[in-house]
């Protein structure tokens, strides 16, 4: 028996992500009753309630789908449960999504997650600083990451040129580009494109 139906799960997700589908719904579904099952024994997610793990977990990742392009490569930098980098996978079939997680509960986990849920998804289970320097991405997310300053400049620097990097946090100072998210009383979305100076050869 499902933890809830994929009715409740589509109901729950309309604020986010208007556009779910029976396939969605099902993987989600699926992916929700392994993470509240894995979490009795190993702490993926401080938060219990199903119905909160929708809204705060999966709404607020597909709700960052929204706004990615719907190809190229994705780098989910301190991947945790899956989030948001997982979601997006499901959403967002023509990305090639990199889950990259050092503490090894959580890695196995998702390695759990990505068999079951049967995506094309790479888990690096290490952490994201010590992919090869050479592998950069067209997209790199981060939500909830210890120290976000030094992550998000080890991020940018995964960035090819061009690339986008999106940032799931709490409001920031006032006059910072920002897409708020639904439901939430200070949790933004922030949408930067990497842009490098190439020196022009004389």
């Amino acid at each position: 028996m499902p933890v809830l139906s994929e009715r409740s799960i589509a109901s729950l997700l309309q604020p986010f992500y208007p556009e779910t589908n029976g396939l969605l719904l099902e993987q989600l579904s699926r992916y929700l009753d392994l993470l509240m099952k894995w979490n009795v024994r190993t702490n993926l997610s401080a938060i219990r309630d199903p119905e909160e793990v929708v809204r705060r977990h999966f709404g607020e990742s597909l709700f960052t789908a929204l706004h990615l392009p719907s190809k190229g490569s994705l780098l989910d930098f301190g991947s945790g449960a899956g989030f948001p980098g997982l979601p997006i996978a499901l959403a967002r079939p023509g990305l090639a999504v990199t889950l990259a997680e050092s503490q090894n509960k959580k890695s196995s986990f998702l390695r759990e997650a990505v068999r079951q849920l049967g995506v094309p998804v790479n888990v690096w289970a290490g952490r994201a600083e010590d992919i090869p320097t050479d592998r950069l991405f067209d997209i790199v997310t981060l939500r909830a990451v210890d120290r976000p300053g030094v992550a998000l400049a080890h991020a940018r620097a995964r960035l090819k040129n061009g690339g986008v990097l999106a940032h799931l946090t709490v409001a920031l100072e006032e006059g910072t580009p920002a897409i708020p998210l639904p439901g939430s009383a200070n949790g933004v979305l922030v949408l930067q494109t990497a842009l490098f100076h190439v020196e022009q050869s004389t």
